[in-house]
């Protein structure tokens, strides 16, 4: 993603269509669901081509949770 240009932008409509799409067809829409694209070492990213990671199917709490403070 990082590496995306302004040409590359019907590119990258399509691929939300397509994420759109997988929840959909998952039944996952009508609940709720979560588009990640990790983008470099930082975010965890492995895999390096532009993809996007769908969940859902349950309650997804905050991106960025921090454990309950004892």
């Amino acid at each position: 993603m990082d590496a995306a240009e302004p040409e590359d932008a019907l590119l990258l409509g399509k691929l939300m269509l397509a994420a759109q799409r997988v929840a959909r067809e998952a039944g996952i829409a009508e609940s709720g669901y979560r588009l990640i694209n990790n983008c470099n070492p930082d975010s965890g990213q492995e895999v390096y081509h532009v993809h996007i990671h769908v969940m859902g199917g349950e309650k997804l709490g905050p991106l960025n949770a921090r454990p309950a403070q004892a």
